[in-house]
């Protein structure tokens, strides 16, 4: 089994902090994506509004120009979905919008995987791009007098995107010479952006370790018409990968938090889901030792005066 807590991360800066400032980098996603669906025009409006005898003002509507169940398309919506998921599961969150913290020593990796992503992408565009015309007749069919061949662009090769960049959070070094009490000012706004975002990743994993353990034992604990509950192979291999990604991003930041993970990686280590269905009694055993360990994360939720984290609505 993988050592969960690794000892190589930089142990002389005693704030968790600071162990995330040395060890990471700044990452953004953005996306450029062809609009699909546009407000009707103040005529259309009026003239929709006619039909419930309501002003045109009053009323808010739209069209929608593609058919974005067609395959084609939704081949290019899962590519976007998958760059995301993969973005957020190598990172940390950070309390800025559209930036996630992602290890130094994984900036090459990310570069490549997201060039994989984009190329991807590129062959679904072409593809989708093959099947515009019929699309486009699709819409004028079903639009009927909403169709407006101005808000097609000639074609679809370019007009979905992925980039990705690492801006600077860091204070400028300019402002040290230019205005030494600026730039004091910003290393403080730097630091406390930093100290968010150790209570954004902690609250991060606590959340996801707790809903993979709720599931885990609500899947384990009880029958449905007789029966054991279906338990698939899911719910063992997503902690599972929950286990890697919190060795490989943890700041060691809460102790509590830490032991939590262990304990509950101890339990199910070497478990096959197959055994667990199987055994009753292994079910049993899990299910117990697992809802000790829920009971305390569930401890940790509510502790937020002193650890300041709390669960997010479901």
């Amino acid at each position: 089994m993988t050592t969960l807590l690794d000892n190589s991360y930089t142990r002389q800066m005693t704030a968790p902090s600071d162990r995330l400032r040395a060890t990471m980098a700044a990452a953004r996603l953005s996306f450029t994506w062809l609009g699909v669906r546009k407000s009707l025009t103040s005529a259309q409006k009026n003239q929709a509004a006619d039909s419930f005898g309501a002003e045109g003002k009053y009323l808010s509507a739209g069209k929608k120009l593609l058919d974005t169940s067609h395959p084609a398309f939704k081949a290019v919506t899962v590519i976007r979905g998958r760059t995301i998921a993969y973005w957020k599961g190598v990172s940390l969150p950070f309390p800025e919008a559209s930036i996630r913290l992602i290890r130094q020593d994984s900036i090459s990796e990310f570069d490549l995987q997201v060039a994989e992503f984009r190329d991807e992408l590129d062959d679904a565009v072409a593809e989708l791009n093959r099947h515009y015309g019929e699309l486009r007749l699709a819409a004028r069919d079903r639009l009927g007098n909403l169709f407006d061949v101005s808000d097609y662009p000639t074609t679809l090769i370019g007009m979905f995107a992925i980039e990705h960049d690492y801006p600077s959070i860091e204070p400028p070094n300019y402002l040290r010479q230019l205005s030494p009490e600026l730039y004091e000012q910003e290393c403080r706004r730097v630091q406390s952006r930093f100290d968010e975002a150790v209570q954004l990743a902690e609250q991060a994993f606590l959340d996801e370790i707790t809903k993979l353990v709720e599931h885990v034992t609500e899947r384990l604990s009880g029958e449905h018409n007789g029966k054991p509950k279906v338990f698939r192979d899911s719910a063992i291999t997503n902690l599972t990968e929950f286990f890697e990604r919190f060795r490989t991003l943890n700041i060691r930041s809460n102790e509590q938090l830490d032991e939590l993970v262990v304990r509950a990686q101890q339990i199910v280590g070497g478990v096959e889901p197959q055994q667990l269905r199987d055994s009753g009694a292994l079910r049993q055993q899990i299910v117990t030792q697992l809802s000790g360990v829920q009971s305390s994360l569930d401890g940790l939720l509510v502790d937020r005066p002193r650890r300041n984290i709390q669960r997010r609505p479901r």
